[in-house]
């Protein structure tokens, strides 16, 4: 069986472009390797220091400002890999220092907007989701980490473009490094004031990551274009601002969306059931990560590619990254789902105490969804590289429409196992369209090749 599963591996492997993928993902894999075993560590103590309901005091805190950070987000790292990509590709280095440049500036807006709701929120976020009014202080406090990463998403677009990937590898590893040695550090000498000083722990590991990624991107824009590629006019995208503006805006739609139907869970359950659920369904997500740890860097290192091919009209190669990509994440999801099925009620008990065993549950619905998404991970980054970017939208608004009606309807029956049970029919209803869609674009596109 083992000898069966190498050889079905070594031949994925035949062509360069899934080698390329895999190795670009490897890197990012090692730092999320590490960086998911570091985070599972600090989930770890900060659930045995907190207690289910601080635990979920802590998750919401978390989320809420990564829901209105994203909700003023326009996913610049999509953009950038998208459009700067296509002009690298073309040697157009001009339009592609003015893409990177429109982006960084309009992420900066983001972050300012995203910044003041937080803090106009929070009172009434900390009432609704925590139902402590006292606690609206420590959501700006951790809230004000957007204000650092202001251009982080169109720096993390950037060093993929010029394949930075082992770079941004070795600063998630440095951030996760630092924020795990924190909380150790915490748990041994103030395990008293853990609330306090584990989200100051948490800050300090996002202050750390998002600083170096900018940097970073400065430096490869600096050696890509030269010292003054800042000054570069942003008058040479007049032609394709209309196209610019259409991609940042249904790419931020999109994440709004998915934000409401599948990221804020947690704020969901929280709002609901109160914080102690809320601890059992972030412990049942912080397991069910264990399924994605391979599958994550995926969609950055394929993304790229895609867009490569796609320019090239090369749909030979587009099928067959796709369908290869789709190999490989079968090759781990389908086991380790098994191993957390049979294994699931230990996992929990073993890492965080007989106290979370509530969480197992939920876990094995959300496997279900986590499954399938990973199979076919690709889903979304393919429509954007076949700029189509406006259909995962409108497929995302029609899921979140239903779910949230779902909820609504179903509001006196509503426990962690249903909202598992609702994100798993998410992934299955918004994938699988999405998938669809991606095939018979490429089929379509092959066959005429006028088609655009």
């Amino acid at each position: 069986m083992f000898e069966r599963l190498r050889n079905v591996f070594y031949r994925l492997l035949e062509n360069e472009l899934i080698r390329r993928i895999v190795k670009n993902a490897g890197y990012l894999f090692s730092a999320t390797g590490i960086s998911a075993a570091m985070s599972m560590f600090q989930s770890i103590l900060a659930g045995r220091m907190l207690g289910p309901a601080n635990f979920g005091i802590l998750g919401t805190i978390t989320t809420f400002t990564s829901v209105v950070n994203r909700f003023a987000s326009f996913r610049m790292n999509e953009l950038v890999v998208r459009y700067v990509g296509n002009y690298q590709e073309k040697q157009d280095y001009k339009r592609a220092a003015a893409v990177f440049k429109t982006a960084s500036l309009l992420e900066i807006l983001g972050s300012l907007v995203a910044f003041l709701l937080i803090w106009l929120l929070a009172p009434i976020g900390s009432r609704i989701f925590t139902h402590q009014e006292n606690l609206a202080r420590w959501f700006v406090l951790y809230g004000s980490i957007v204000l650092v990463n202001m251009i982080y998403e169109s720096a993390t677009g950037l060093l993929q473009i010029f394949d930075r990937f082992r770079t941004i590898a070795m600063i998630t590893a440095i951030q996760s490094t630092t924020t795990l040695l924190l909380i150790i550090v915490i748990y041994i000498f103030h395990p008293e004031q853990s609330l306090t000083y584990i989200i100051l722990a948490y800050m300090s590991g996002k202050i750390v990551g998002a600083l170096s990624v900018t940097f970073s991107a400065l430096l490869q824009a600096t050696k890509a274009w030269g010292r003054s590629w800042w000054k570069t006019p942003l008058g040479l995208l007049r032609s394709e601002r209309r196209s610019l503006l259409t991609f940042a805006f249904s790419t931020n739609i999109s994440s709004t969306v998915s934000l409401i139907a599948k990221d804020s869970d947690v704020l969901w359950v929280s709002s609901f059931l109160g914080t102690t659920a809320a601890g059992y369904y972030k412990v049942a997500i912080a397991i069910s990560n264990l399924l994605q740890l391979p599958i994550s860097p995926l969609p950055k290192a394929t993304y790229p590619e895609l867009t490569r091919e796609i320019a090239r009209r090369n749909w030979t190669n587009v099928r067959y990254i796709l369908k290869q990509g789709s190999r490989l994440a079968g090759l781990y999801s389908l086991p380790m789902s098994a191993g957390l099925l049979i294994f699931g009620k230990w996992i929990i008990t073993i890492l965080y105490g007989g106290v979370f065993i509530p969480a197992y549950a939920p876990l094995m619905l959300l496997l279900i969804g986590f499954t399938f998404a990973n199979i076919f991970y690709w889903n979304r980054v393919a429509l954007l590289a076949l700029a189509r970017p406006v259909f995962p939208t409108i497929i995302n608004f029609s899921g979140m429409i239903m779910k949230v009606a779902i909820i609504l309807m179903f509001s006196k029956f509503l426990s962690p196992l249903f909202f598992a049970g609702l994100l798993s029919g998410y992934y299955l209803y918004t994938v699988g369209i999405a998938v669809m869609r991606v095939f018979s674009d490429v089929k379509r596109r092959d066959t005429s090749p006028d088609v655009i």
